[in-house]
């Protein structure tokens, strides 16, 4: 009942029809009009800025033109090792004998490199086509390092030439000696297997571990040189390590990718 006298209240008493309407408060137009600055300054950046990205992979230092995986010609017993881990061979040097039941067979090397694994051991028994060594394929101990990244194959197409790459080098601490500098000098159109890995770094446990989460793209990285710097190449720090790198070092990369604008990704 109390209800039904309110309204009745209500539609008798006149309609203030003079007072002015009030649209909006103060603090009502000064939020609107942040907003719209906010919206027009994020319209502008989404067509004129710019996201710089990058893509990280491990990578390992190398020479440029790879390692290959010395095999047995024959099968029989090693008799002796004349080669020593480390040590840099020219083509045809002996590496080992095997003595088999027409004689005994020496192992000799393919091309000129440096001995980085040796499989083989005297006694030991050894059947045809068994990897006995790893063999580094660098004619000079001045030639360059590289590194080659095995960047992920969907992110390899964004890549640009000449991109700057940053490398944390297991064997040196980033803490102390920051990252070592590089720029891709060139990328793989094809996807690497676990084989094609391993021949080109002469290790087959590498091309399973750089394909545990699918094939990559190999990016081959020049190294910055730095005629200063005790290892010869370029660092975030100052000076970088006191001492040399060695090949067959395993490392990080980050490779920053071309900048997009961020209207690219609401455009189909």
């Amino acid at each position: 009942m109390q209800f039904r006298q309110q309204a009745l209240a209500k539609l008798q008493s006149p309609e203030e029809l003079d007072l002015p309407v009030r649209l909006a408060r103060p603090q009502g137009w000064l939020a609107l009009g942040v907003t719209v600055v906010v919206m027009a300054a994020a319209s502008v950046w989404a067509v004129t800025g710019s996201v710089a990205s990058t893509v990280g992979a491990q990578a390992v230092l190398t020479h440029g033109q790879g390692s290959y995986l010395l095999q047995s010609p024959v099968a029989g017993q090693v008799t002796a090792v004349l080669a020593e881990q480390g040590e840099r061979l020219p083509a045809g040097a002996p590496v080992l004998k095997v003595r088999t039941g027409q004689g005994e067979t020496v192992v000799r090397t393919v091309a000129a490199g440096r001995i980085t694994a040796l499989a083989a051991t005297i006694g030991q028994i050894v059947q045809t086509g068994a990897n006995v060594a790893s063999v580094e394929k660098v004619a000079h101990a001045s030639d360059p390092l590289y590194a080659t990244v095995y960047v992920p194959a969907e992110n390899a197409a964004a890549i640009p030439a000449h991109a700057p790459v940053d490398l944390t080098v297991s064997s040196v601490p980033a803490q102390r000696y920051g990252v070592l500098r590089g720029h891709v000098k060139t990328v793989d159109r094809a996807a690497q297997s676990p084989q094609s890995i391993a021949a080109f770094l002469g290790d087959s446990q590498l091309g399973e571990q750089f394909t545990r989460k699918g094939r990559p793209v190999a990016v081959l990285v020049a190294l910055d040189r730095s005629a200063s710097a005790k290892s010869g190449y370029r660092w975030s720090s100052a000076e970088g390590p006191p001492y040399r790198l060695d090949s067959m070092t395993l490392a990080s990369g980050s490779i920053k990718l071309a900048d997009q604008r961020p209207v690219d990704w609401l455009l189909p």
